[in-house]
């Protein structure tokens, strides 16, 4: 049965249409509405936050190979890159016996990463083998036959960074982080902070009608002039914003631009009511500033009124074709801190069972060696933290190193064995999306037999 909530937002949407008239495609889509209206309201708090690397992350050097059979086919391809294998030992991941790897193979994290290793220890970490766009499950001869479809445009950053977030080449309009919030936006008393980013315009979190609400690492962007005074004048702040929110004018533009226009300004009352003064110091906009602001919306998740709400924020400068070895573990221990600092705010603000963090990057590298870093590749190693999740343990399956492999698509680059479909749907099942609602958040998703990959302890 529909809940009250959830009539509400219908309503609500459904007078938008009214408003925004031959506008209205760009404004909603009634089938994203339908399936909003249908999707039960939860009655807990369970928050995704998206941490993308953008570039290209080189997997190879951050987490590398520590048996010693892998760990020679891993130097051999490598030449010039290859991590000392003594510098890994403090840092080597040690699952229980019962979820160690087959045929004795071991991974260590990046000496860069030591923060991780702690929470990878605790049960608090999990780690993503070979995982990358598909559209369905496909082989090594399936690939080089071209027998099935293929993610468009492989090795392309701007189209393989939207395969990520989209399940669609660039262009695409929606992703699937924000095809979560079009299900929750509705269990949600002020809609307009179900889909977050820190990290600016981020087709990950925009959905079919759910928009992203955008924040710097200091907090909501409020527009000049519409404040107590302009020119020290209360009555003019007024009237100027009266003019930019008046929806009287005939013109569908004009209509829409109040309409947003209205929407940020009522946000930005809102934000500032919860969350209050931005902090003394302006923090830098780095990633743990930007992993800062995702727990301070979060600790104000009661004074949103938010039940769902996801997160995207992000690091750039991963496409290391040279200098990997200089610039690759600066990245890397930023990383690392930032997702330490933030894991440990989640546990002083008792709701680390109830967020869940995940690395994604445009795709992996290549493991054989370019002379001074790697090229593009395909699929790659990530991380997944939180309570919730059924740390210590690696998930899907590792890939057999070397030019005869039959992971390997041509110097190096891995034929994902793990779909971010597959990820996309189980953290889509953690949120609370019905089996019947997956398929309008991973469109792709009945391709695959195996649907949940099991990261989340039994009743999380």
């Amino acid at each position: 049965m529909t809940s009250n909530n959830s009539r509400r937002e219908f309503i609500k949407r459904a007078s938008a249409l009214s408003v925004t008239g031959a506008a209205a495609p760009w404004a909603l889509n009634l089938a994203a509405i339908g399936e909003a209206a249908a999707q039960s309201a939860p009655s807990d708090y369970k928050a995704l936050v998206c941490i993308f690397l953008y570039g290209g992350n080189d997997h190879g050097n951050t987490l590398v190979p520590y048996d010693q059979t892998t760990y020679d086919k891993y130097r051999l391809l490598r030449t010039g890159l290859a991590t000392d294998r003594a510098l890994l030992t403090p840092t080597l991941l040690a699952p229980a016996p019962a979820n160690a790897l087959p045929n004795s193979r071991e991974y260590a994290l990046s000496p860069a990463l030591s923060a991780l290793k702690p929470m990878f220890d605790l049960g608090r970490m999990g780690v993503l083998l070979n995982i990358g766009p598909l559209i369905q499950p496909t082989s090594l001869a399936e690939y080089t036959a071209r027998s099935v479809p293929l993610p468009p445009k492989l090795f392309s950053h701007n189209d393989q960074q939207s395969v990520w977030q989209a399940s669609s080449p660039e262009g695409a309009s929606s992703g699937w982080g924000g095809r979560m919030g079009d299900l929750f936006a509705a269990g949600n008393s002020q809609a307009t902070f179900t889909a977050v980013s820190v990290s600016g315009n981020a087709v990950y979190l925009s959905g079919n009608s759910t928009a992203q609400y955008q924040l710097s690492t200091s907090g909501s962007v409020a527009i000049n002039g519409i404040g107590n005074t302009l020119y020290g004048s209360s009555a003019a702040a007024q009237t100027l914003r009266e003019f930019v929110t008046s929806s009287t004018s005939s013109n569908n533009f004009e209509r829409e631009y109040a309409r947003v226009a209205k929407r940020s300004i009522d946000a930005n009352v809102s934000f500032t009511n919860a969350l209050g003064s931005p902090p003394a110091v302006t923090p830098g906009n780095g990633l743990d500033a930007q992993l800062k602001m995702v727990a301070r919306m979060i600790s104000a998740r009661t004074a949103f009124g938010a039940k769902r709400q996801v997160f995207f924020v992000s690091l750039g400068g991963f496409d290391h074709h040279d200098d990997l070895l200089e610039l690759h573990p600066l990245l890397l221990g930023e990383v690392g801190g930032a997702m330490a600092n933030f894991d440990k705010e989640m546990i002083r603000l008792g709701v680390s069972n109830q967020v869940t963090a995940f690395t994604a990057s445009d795709f992996g590298r290549t493991m054989r060696s370019n002379g001074d870093g790697s090229d593009h590749g395909w699929g790659s190693y990530h991380f997944i933290t939180g309570g919730a999740v059924n740390g210590g343990s690696f998930f899907g399956t590792a890939p057999t190193l070397g030019a005869d492999s039959k992971d390997d698509v041509g110097q190096g680059r891995m034929l994902p064995s793990m779909a971010v479909d597959q990820l996309a749907a189980t953290l889509a099942t953690w949120m609370g999306v019905s089996k019947a609602g997956l398929v309008d958040v991973v469109p792709n998703i009945n391709s695959y037999t195996t649907q949940n990959l099991g990261l989340f302890k039994a009743g999380a």
